[in-house]
């Protein structure tokens, strides 16, 4: 088979030889940039999920399932990643802080993005609208109020007696100072008055622990975190968020009469601010096809989570509103300024 030059020098005149040499020399360099474009195509390595709180909890469990299966979509490894700290503050804001290459993104509760930033806002120094790039909505799970199943308050209006009776004895653990379980403590104390104390915890396994040690007498949580422990009856619920089938005589506030409800905890994915379109393009779709997988879906209901889609915008709007809300509950409640 004759050469490229050999052909070139077949040709009828050193001006078109020229000429198709130079045609030659740009397909060659369009072909070495386009192969070197895609062989950098994203994603070309492994992907961190940041996961701001401990093993155990239900943004672990999230993240490492559907993590699993995006390793599978995106043909790169998905390696979950935890950073707890401060109501998952920490773990958040590190991915705010990250390498604007879609390399490292987040599943995060909403404590990070709304009520972190009304209880305890000198930790947050982030704004979650303008700083972080929703991807999508994951998964819900209502919040509950658990104490061990032996304790002698059945009832959430023993709960409060006992509190009031005996000032300082009541503790419940939370996942840390500005989580939505510490939004729940001091919304409580602020509708009945009972004083009761918060003690954080980096993660649902710790509290889980010291709730049946006994170095706590409850602790507010996701269904999805004590969903076992509720199951087997070492916990037992006395006021939730929102009704929950598996658990239906655990009632809410305002089915005892109070006029507002415990927060529930939602769980989104987020990339840095900035990311490049391709990110998001890449991710979202993938993204979205994790949480409608039937087999996620029932893994996840299995564990007291429901798995639920929302696009990016959504997501962004939600945190708007329920920020906006919560702002409204803690001022009225003295919890914020």
């Amino acid at each position: 088979m004759p050469s490229v030059r050999s052909a070139l020098d077949v040709l009828p005149s050193p001006c078109v030889r020229a000429l198709a040499r130079t045609l030659a020399l740009a397909v060659a360099a369009l072909l070495l940039t386009a192969a070197t474009v895609w062989a950098q195509a994203y994603p070309s390595s492994p992907i961190t999920l940041v996961i701001p709180l401990t093993p155990g909890d239900a943004t672990d469990s999230i993240g490492r399932i559907m993590g699993e299966d995006l390793s599978k979509l995106l043909k790169v490894p998905v390696v979950p990643t935890n950073r707890p700290g401060a109501g998952s503050v920490v773990g958040t804001d590190s991915v705010v802080k990250a390498k604007k290459d879609g390399y490292t993104i987040l599943v995060t509760p909403n404590a990070s993005l709304t009520s972190s930033r009304i209880i305890n806002p000198d930790t947050v120094v982030y704004d979650p609208v303008k700083d972080l790039l929703p991807l999508g909505l994951a998964a819900r799970s209502p919040s509950m109020l658990t104490v061990r199943s032996d304790a002698p308050y059945r009832t959430f209006a023993e709960m409060i007696e006992f509190a009031k009776k005996n000032p300082g004895r009541m503790r419940l653990g939370t996942a840390g100072a500005g989580s939505i379980g510490h939004f729940s403590v001091e919304l409580i104390n602020s509708l009945t008055g009972a004083n009761i104390t918060m003690v954080p915890f980096k993660g649902a396994g710790a509290g889980v622990a010291a709730v049946l040690g006994g170095h706590v007498e409850g602790i507010v949580y996701t269904v999805g975190a004590l969903h076992t422990q509720l199951k087997a009856g070492t916990l037992r619920g006395l006021i939730t968020s929102s009704k929950v089938p598996d658990f239906p005589d655990v009632p809410t506030l305002t089915q005892l009469g109070y006029p507002q409800n415990l927060t529930g905890i939602w769980f989104a994915f987020f990339a840095p601010a900035g990311v490049s379109p391709d990110v998001s393009r890449t991710l979202v779709p993938a993204i979205e096809k994790v949480v409608r997988d039937p087999a996620i879906v029932a893994k996840l209901a299995g564990l007291g989570i429901i798995a639920e889609w929302a696009p990016g915008e959504k997501v962004a709007a939600e945190i708007r509103d329920e920020h906006h809300t919560l702002e409204e509950i803690a001022k009225k409640a003295g919890l914020a300024k």
